[in-house]
């Protein structure tokens, strides 16, 4: 009997604040659909790392014939293949903890499977390149992508290396922007988090004052604060419940079509959330709404309903 009271007590109150219930319905969607879009834009950055910094190799290059800045090649001559030998030796001995594997490229093997391929012909601005403009290079894969700067600090005084390169580089400028995107998203996020308490708790305020001499006759009847409380809390958590839902069908349809529909076709040497990842996160993106609703109808009803 309480309960079929309450649901329609619920009922009342939706139908009779439908405008509200919209409000409630359009800031809860625009305020969970930013926070969406900031935990997949964060899933993306952390997709993107993972599965790059696995690939990503710290790379030795060696001196080459001639001149060069570097003070450890003062003699003008390339490392000789026992001095290589001798290098590959110590990068074993003293980063064993560090290095997981040594691949050694000499400057044809470097020139043909990947300087040409980026420059068709050997062609460089407006030079012409052979293997002999090349240097060799030791291309080591590490254990933890991470603690380059130990590689570096170990190799980059040796005699024979010109200079240390981490291939992260390339992508660090990348994942900062991408950082900052997500900051930016996360700050609007919660202003529109607070914006629908706040609208939540006003909501359900004006609810209970609307009728507020139905209240007053439940209390005299007997009624408990929950009973008289329920149908206005079960209201502003319906309509958190919609906005949530429809932020993330929302995410959804942005993600397959801009992600997996366009950028997944268009740039296929990155690793995007998918409809998995969305999946994921809604539930949390649902429950979290509802929470959030539940207690700031809770304290807004306060000043309605007796301690």
């Amino acid at each position: 009997m309480r309960a079929r009271f309450i649901l329609s007590e619920t009922w009342a109150n939706l139908t009779r604040n439908l405008s509200m219930l919209l409000s409630l319905t359009l800031v809860t969607f625009i305020s969970f659909l930013f926070i969406g879009a900031s935990v997949l834009t964060q899933a993306q950055i952390t997709k993107a790392k993972g599965d790059w910094y696995d690939k990503v190799e710290v790379v030795v290059w060696l001196c080459p014939d001639g001149t060069s800045q570097s003070a450890n090649c003062a003699s003008g001559k390339s490392p000789s293949a026992n001095e290589i030998t001798a290098l590959q030796k110590t990068i074993r001995d003293e980063l064993n903890d560090v290095v997981s594997n040594i691949d050694y490229v000499s400057k044809q093997d470097f020139y043909d499977n990947t300087f040409t391929k980026q420059y068709p012909n050997g062609e460089f601005q407006g030079r012409t390149l052979t293997a002999d403009d090349m240097q060799d290079s030791l291309w080591l894969k590490l254990k933890d992508p991470t603690k380059y700067q130990v590689v570096s600090e170990v190799l980059s005084g040796k005699e024979g290396v010109e200079d240390v390169t981490d291939q992260r580089q390339i992508f660090d400028p990348v994942f900062a922007v991408l950082n900052r995107a997500t900051a930016v998203t996360a700050v609007l996020a919660g202003v529109m988090v607070v914006v629908a308490i706040l609208l939540t708790g006003t909501t359900i305020r004006m609810s209970a004052a609307s009728r507020r001499t139905e209240t007053e006759i439940m209390r005299y009847v007997g009624a408990s604060n929950w009973t008289i409380r329920l149908p206005f809390i079960l209201e502003g958590a319906i309509a958190s419940l919609i906005g949530s839902v429809l932020s993330c069908l929302m995410l959804s349809a942005i993600v397959n079509v801009f992600v997996t529909g366009w950028l997944a076709k268009s740039v296929t040497w990155i690793p995007y959330v998918n409809q998995l990842t969305v999946l994921v996160i809604s539930p949390f993106l649902v429950v979290g709404a509802i929470l959030l609703s539940i207690i700031a109808s809770t304290i807004s009803l306060r000043r309605y309903l007796r301690a």
